[in-house]
């Protein structure tokens, strides 16, 4: 795997062995990041479940001025550090090894928010408890955008106060995007 575009360009990534993680493909990030290609400059980034950390390297490449990626997986966050190692964007990054509601509690505590918050969970969780965690912590900027990569047959359910504004599928998988809106809507 390989950062598609930006100051990064070609460089390689490592990647997880087996089965347990689902890297997000080329063709897909390609697209999605055309897709977020002007919200991407100058944006603060939040990945959940992290994987690589290929979503949000590929994001300061980008322009991104900063990233926290998160993963609990011990072999998922040393893969993460060694290719922000290897990329030379330590002081662009941060890197929570814990689960993803201990990470939301923290960043809450700290008063952090994101334009841009990326999460990949395992295709089986539905990911809209998880959104509305981040919702109810205030993570999301007024016109930040949640990117959740799910199954393409299993799209999560958009939580109260958030609106599904694309969905695209890329072979198995699917990529839906949400912004902050009135309940109901």
């Amino acid at each position: 795997m390989r950062i598609i575009a930006g100051e990064m360009r070609s460089r390689r990534l490592k990647t997880l062995e087996g089965l347990d993680t689902r890297p997000t493909g080329e063709k897909a990030r390609e697209a999605l990041f055309s897709i977020l290609q002007s919200s991407v400059p100058g944006a603060r980034v939040l990945d959940l479940y992290a994987g690589s950390g290929a979503l949000s390297l590929e994001a300061l490449s980008r322009g991104a001025d900063f990233a926290v990626m998160v993963d609990c997986a011990p072999k998922a966050c040393k893969v993460i550090s060694e290719n922000i190692n290897s990329l030379g964007c330590k002081e662009r990054t941060r890197l929570l090894r814990c689960t993803d509601l201990a990470a939301i509690g923290q960043l809450k505590k700290e008063n952090e928010a994101f334009d841009l918050i990326f999460m990949d969970p395992p295709y089986r969780m539905d990911a809209s408890p998880v959104c509305q965690a981040i919702l109810e912590a205030g993570l999301l900027k007024d016109e930040g955008m949640i990117i959740v990569e799910h199954a393409k047959e299993t799209p999560p359910h958009a939580p109260a106060f958030l609106i599904l504004t694309d969905r695209r599928n890329y072979g198995a998988a699917g990529i839906s995007f949400y912004r902050k809106g009135e309940e109901g809507q």
